[in-house]
């Protein structure tokens, strides 16, 4: 409802709600980096189960650059999607829209953090290229948001937005290739799915 926003105001209002992930692996140097989506204003966030799931440890990364420790209190691998929890209230929470009411050519926004902590809070946008595409991630059968919005490694578990400043989606891939360049090929998980 009411009017869409302009991309600068979708921006002002949800990359507050968008934090860092660091996940480290006990026994294993260096760390996994991803992104969240911060969804109760008590702290929890949801994000990608491939980012999360192994992991011993999680650092969380607000987007005014305050660290804090997370628990992992919930991961589903067949969905890929994980929710943490770190101790803070009064956050500012993502809205969450209707994946349902996605059609093909309608815009679209990814915030999230390619690439790592340089590029943190990156907007970027484009259109829903299809819907319902059926991908296999892993071994496992999925039904994505298909998107030409920029998506790159360390964008996992970050927002897909409509115009309106709702998630439509969670950003959980992009096609690759070993042997030709890919770009505009990128996923999210529909809402309708981790509601």
């Amino acid at each position: 409802s009411g009017a869409e926003l302009s991309l600068q105001e979708l921006y002002e209002r949800c990359a507050p709600t968008i934090v860092s992930i660091s996940a480290y692996q006990e026994g294993s140097v260096g760390y996994s980096w991803g992104t969240g989506v911060i969804v109760e204003e008590n702290g929890l966030i949801m994000t990608n189960c491939h980012i999360a799931e192994d992991c011993s440890r999680a650092i969380v990364t607000l987007s005014d650059g305050t660290e804090y420790e997370a628990e992992l209190i919930g991961a589903d691998s067949i969905s890929d999607v994980a929710l943490l929890k770190i101790d803070v209230w009064g956050l500012p929470a993502a809205e969450l829209g209707e994946s349902a009411d996605l059609r093909v050519g309608d815009p679209v926004a990814a915030i999230g953090n390619p690439l790592g902590e340089d590029f943190r809070n990156t907007l970027t946008d484009g259109i829903v290229s299809a819907i319902e595409r059926g991908m296999t991630y892993h071994g496992r059968n999925m039904t994505l948001i298909q998107t030409n919005t920029a998506i790159n490694e360390g964008n996992s578990g970050g927002a897909l937005f409509n115009l309106y400043g709702q998630v439509i989606g969670i950003t959980n891939m992009k096609m690759m290739s070993s042997y030709s360049s890919i770009e505009g090929i990128g996923f999210a998980i529909p809402s309708a799915t981790v509601c």
